[in-house]
């Protein structure tokens, strides 16, 4: 008998449809992008096994006897989906082989489930008796945990119900992983972008009719200054007419047919600015899209811009750490990197001039260079931009994110 007939014959002795089991798979995958999706699908699995919980345990980082349970099921009135911390260590399940269904059945007797610590300490306050689950394994060598349970009352796990369960498993395994790849990239995209802006570059992201997609922090300055840029209609332009042609002309060219087929992928030009200030420069470079994606507002082009004489994003601690400076005489480096005379920086930080020459000569000591403009270039030209600035660290302290759920101790698991 084929794999086909078997799960036909598995789904029609449960009463369900190839439909059924379709709609749930596609669920798996559309929780890959949405965890909101995720748990909403768990709840659908949970109803389709007539289970009373379903739950689905992951490893926390860092806490190896700790993991994080996704539990769709009422716990004592807290809701449909909530998720706790689980002491993995506390389960009589371990050392099961992977990517097999098992139930309670297959590891005790009755007398001995019912007679566990482990039963009486978690599972009879929550009237879970039948348990059924599986240990995914995963591509990078770790381990899911899924679980349904019921209730004393309800009927053991059938053979049907097993092997529906066994035919979830692939998918299940394949979405969490789709789910940590994509999570891994967000990451990696979010530090380069964070990276970016550290740089004083502005980011701009248009989509292939010309529209703006995405800004960074950075380019969300520039044009709130409106000064050589600005947002119309949602689109890009520049101030002036003659630079505004040259900008579209620019656009256009990023996502035409030549640029498609490997030409220059890149074009620049200077915006100038009604304020009198230097120039904007502006860099417009074609985004390579996959030949199978289609449809709008996708991303085909960023506009990357300096300021020339935007004020430096380099943090403060890096400099420090990095020159092994004081205080006062990073406060000192920054106001030059900004491009203040040392008249200036010592007006701005309300110390005299000679204070400042001392704190000047200290700085050229550490830092082996013997003129200002060699130390703002070091300084520019360094790692310091790539610290976290003050304003970005406070921004973080500031922002405090509760998660009263994780630290709720387990009721419920298996």
């Amino acid at each position: 008998m084929d794999t086909v007939t078997l799960n036909h014959q598995t789904l029609a002795s449960l009463g369900l449809e190839l439909a059924d089991y379709d709609q749930m798979v596609g669920s798996f995958y559309d929780g890959a992008l949405d965890p909101k999706v995720m748990g909403r699908t768990l709840c659908s699995v949970r109803d389709m096994f007539k289970a009373n919980y379903a739950t689905l345990i992951l490893r926390v980082p860092d806490q190896p006897d700790m993991c994080l349970m996704i539990v769709a099921g009422d716990i004592e009135g807290e809701g449909e989906l909530t998720y706790q911390t689980y002491p993995q260590t506390n389960t009589p399940f371990v050392g099961q082989a992977l990517d097999e269904v098992f139930t309670v059945e297959d590891l005790m007797s009755e007398s001995e489930w019912v007679n566990s610590a482990y039963f009486k300490a978690y599972c009879a306050q929550q009237n879970v008796y039948h348990v059924m689950g599986a240990d995914i394994s995963t591509p990078e060598g770790g381990k899911l945990r899924f679980r349904l349970t019921r209730p004393k009352n309800a009927p053991q796990f059938s053979a049907g119900e097993r092997a529906l369960c066994s035919m979830f498993l692939p998918h299940l395994r394949r979405a969490l992983h789709l789910h940590n790849l994509l999570d891994r990239s967000e990451s990696m995209s979010e530090l380069y972008a964070q990276a970016i802006s550290r740089l004083s570059v502005a980011t701009i992201v248009l989509d292939e009719t010309g529209k703006v997609l995405s800004l960074n922090p950075v380019a969300e300055e520039i044009l709130k200054s409106a000064d050589g840029l600005k947002v119309v209609g949602g689109r890009l332009e520049a101030t002036y007419p003659s630079d505004n042609r040259e900008l579209q002309r620019l656009v256009k060219h990023a996502f035409s047919q030549e640029v498609r087929e490997g030409g220059v992928t890149a074009d620049a030009m200077s915006v100038t600015r009604p304020s009198g200030q230097v120039s904007l420069g502006l860099v417009v470079e074609a985004i390579p899209s996959l030949e199978w994606a289609e449809g709008k507002s996708k991303p085909a082009a960023v506009i990357y811009i300096r300021d020339s004489v935007g004020k430096s994003l380099a943090s403060e601690v890096v400099t420090k750490q990095l020159f092994n400076l004081t205080k006062a005489e990073t406060a000192l480096a920054m106001e030059l990197a900004n491009g203040l005379s040392l008249e200036e920086a010592a007006e701005n930080l309300n110390i005299r001039r000679n204070t400042a020459r001392a704190h000047l000569r200290s700085i050229f000591s550490k830092t082996g260079v013997r003129r200002q403009t060699e130390l703002v270039r070091i300084l520019l030209n360094s790692v310091v931009a790539l610290g976290k600035p003050k304003s970005a660290l406070r921004a973080a302290d500031a922002v405090i994110v509760p998660a009263p759920q994780l630290a709720r101790p387990i009721r419920q698991s298996a």
